[in-house]
């Protein structure tokens, strides 16, 4: 096999092998879901940026509640690091509600449940994706 013809087939074994391992899918569970009013809100972001609000999400999805339990998948995910950000809107009103010092009183939580006083840090929240179908466990707060 001349020089060119092994490179082309390399490449092309490269290309087939990684092809297959592009999608990956990620299943959010939540728990704790207090009240079935409003509509659930999640948000999964792949950077820095999007964790802080300036760059849009990957994707985004919104249910009303159904149960105690809430389901939502996202496909067609690139491997890499992700994290994800949830806000309940118990009464509608399109925002998360806050009391007088700040604290929300409607539900919220992240990835990795990070139990800290404040919203979490990019490190604190991601994950790394792999290839594979993955599911994560979010408390609502």
């Amino acid at each position: 096999m001349n020089r060119f013809a092994c490179r082309a087939f390399l490449l092309s074994a490269l290309l087939t092998a990684t092809a297959g391992a592009q999608a990956a899918e990620l299943t959010v569970v939540l728990q704790d879901v207090r009240a079935q009013t409003g509509l659930i809100k999640v948000a999964l972001v792949d950077s820095q940026a999007g964790w802080d609000g300036q760059a849009a999400p990957v994707q985004a999805t919104g249910a009303p509640p159904s149960g105690e339990q809430a389901t939502f998948v996202f496909k067609d995910l690139k491997p890499g690091a992700y994290a994800v950000l949830i806000t309940h809107d118990e009464n509608g009103n399109g925002q998360l509600d806050t009391n007088m010092m700040g604290m929300p009183v409607e539900g919220y939580g992240f990835s990795n449940n990070p139990r800290v006083m404040r919203k979490p840090t990019w490190d604190e929240a991601r994950f790394e994706l792999a290839g594979e179908a993955t599911r994560i466990d979010v408390a609502l707060r």
